[in-house]
C-alpha cells in the first residue's frame, strides 16, 4: 500500500522490506550521539535565534516498547458544551479537531516540516508523513507555508506570537515516543482518527497538566481574564497563553470562565 492511500508513512521504507537488522537497543549514550550528531543541541526556540535554553544533558529516554493496538475506535462526537467525546478517555475533552488547530494557524507553519529523528535515528519527509490524513485538513492552505515549511513564521499564527519548545528540547526532555516522531499534535491526529497505543495515558496526562480543567495553562489564562475584568475571548490577553493552548487543541470557552470565576469566589469566600 502506497502513502497515497491513508496508510500511516514513516516517510522511508521499512527495515523489513530492505532486509536490514532492526534497530540496536537506544541506550542514553546512543541516544545523546543522535542529539548531537542532529545538532538539537543547538536548537533555537520557535520563531527565535537564540539558544533553547530547556535542553536537556544528558538527555531523558524516551518511552519504550510502545505497543499499537490493532483495534481502532470511532472518530469523536460533540457534546453539549462543544468538547470532544472519545468514550474510552471521557476525560480527555478538547474542543479543537486537527482540522481546526491546523486550519486556525499553529506552529508558525512549520509542524510538519522534514526532520531528522533521534528517537527512532530516521529522516522524515513532512509531505509523505501527512499522506496519511485526510485531504480536507489542509484544504485551502498553502502546505509549504502553513504546514510543511522550515521557516517559523508567528505572523501564520492564530494569535500571532511564537511559543513552545523546540524539537530537541522535546526530545531531550523524553516526551517524543518512536511512534509519533512529530510529538503530542502527531499522537492527537492519530488518536482523533482512531489509533488507540500504549502511549495513550501518558499523552492524555500531558494534555491533563496543561488544558485540563486543573491544567496550569488554562488556569492561568482564566486567572488573568479575571484579574483583567474582561471577556473569556479578549484575545489582547495573554496571546502567548491562547496560542499554546490552540497547540493542544483546546479554546477556553464562556462556560470554562463561569466555572473559574465561582470556584475562585468559594476559594476565598470569608468564613462563616
Amino acid at each position: 500500500m502506497s502513502c497515497g492511500q491513508k496508510k500511516p508513512c514513516t516517510g522511508q521504507d521499512s527495515l523489513a522490506d530492505s532486509g536490514q537488522k532492526g534497530p540496536e537497543p537506544l541506550t542514553q549514550e546512543l541516544y545523546y550521539k543522535r542529539l548531537d550528531a542532529q545538532g538539537k543541541y543547538f536548537d533555537t526556540k520557535p520563531g527565535s535565534k537564540s539558544l533553547d535554553a530547556c535542553l536537556k544533558n544528558p538527555p531523558d529516554l524516551p518511552p519504550s516498547s510502545i505497543v499499537i493496538k490493532p483495534e481502532r475506535e470511532p472518530e469523536p462526537i460533540r457534546g453539549d458544551d462543544g468538547s470532544l467525546i472519545f468514550k474510552d478517555f471521557p476525560y480527555f475533552q478538547p474542543n479543537l479537531t486537527p482540522k481546526q488547530v491546523i486550519q486556525m494557524g499553529s506552529f508558525g507553519g512549520t509542524y510538519f516540516r522534514d526532520i531528522s529523528s533521534a528517537v527512532t535515528g530516521i529522516h522524515y519527509k513532512g509531505k509523505d508523513v501527512i499522506r496519511e490524513f485526510p485531504d480536507d485538513w489542509f484544504e485551502g492552505l498553502s502546505l509549504e507555508d502553513y504546514v510543511v515549511s522550515p521557516t517559523y513564521r508567528k505572523t501564520l499564527n492564530k494569535y500571532k506570537n511564537a511559543c513552545g519548545g523546540s524539537l530537541g528540547m522535546w526530545e531531550t526532555s523524553g516526551w517524543v515516543s518512536e511512534i509519533d516522531p512529530y510529538g503530542w499534535f502527531q499522537w492527537y491526529c492519530r488518536f482523533f482518527l482512531g489509533r488507540r497505543s500504549s502511549d495513550d495515558d501518558r499523552q492524555v496526562d500531558r494534555w491533563l497538566k496543561g488544558q485540563g480543567p486543573k491544567g496550569r495553562w488554562r488556569i492561568q489564562l482564566l486567572n488573568k481574564v479575571l484579574a483583567a475584568r474582561t471577556t473569556y475571548d479578549d484575545a489582547k490577553i495573554s496571546p502567548v497563553m491562547r496560542q499554546v493552548l490552540l497547540h493542544w487543541a483546546y479554546e477556553v470557552t464562556s462556560p470554562d470562565m463561569e466555572a473559574h470565576r465561582e470556584n475562585q469566589l468559594k476559594r476565598y469566600a470569608p468564613e462563616k
